[in-house]
Parts: C-alpha cells; sequence; structure tokens
C-alpha cells in the first residue's frame, strides 16, 4: 500500500471536498458509500487523480466497487501505473 500516495488523495479529499484541510482520513473510510463524495465530488477528484498520477479513470470505475476507499483509489491507480 503507497502511504504517500494515500495521504495525498486523504489531503486532497480533506481540503477539496470536504473543506476540513485539518481532517484525516483513514485508508479504509468508505468515500461514496458514507455519503462523503458525491457524485459531483467524484468528478473532480478522478481529474485531480488523472493529472497528479497520469493514469486514465473510466467513467466505469468512478463507483464505490472500485473507488470507496484511499486504499482502493490508490491499488487502482498502482495498476494503471504499472
Amino acid at each position: 500500500m503507497n502511504t504517500d500516495m494515500i495521504q495525498q488523495l486523504g489531503a486532497y479529499i480533506a481540503t477539496n471536498v470536504l473543506k476540513q484541510p485539518n481532517r484525516v482520513l483513514s485508508p479504509d473510510q468508505p468515500l461514496i458509500t458514507s455519503g462523503m463524495v458525491d457524485s459531483f465530488s467524484l468528478v473532480d477528484l478522478a481529474l485531480f487523480v488523472e493529472d497528479t498520477y497520469h493514469v486514465h479513470l473510466d467513467d466505469s470505475e468512478l463507483n464505490s466497487d472500485t473507488f470507496d476507499t484511499l486504499a482502493q483509489l490508490a491499488a487502482l491507480i498502482e495498476a494503471r501505473a504499472a
């Protein structure tokens, strides 16, 4: 598990989505299923991921099956970058 990536993703969500820059998200905390990240924020997060990590995410992947936790998101990014 890439802890630096997870921390960076968590910081982005806390600052830009939740507007709580001091909040720390755990790697396994549900983002979509908890309602923390809504469909509008999900698109912004996907664009951040694509720009920051230079990977492509398919629209069909923007769901809670592949994208619900920071750990899942980091694993998806790592798989795409490989």
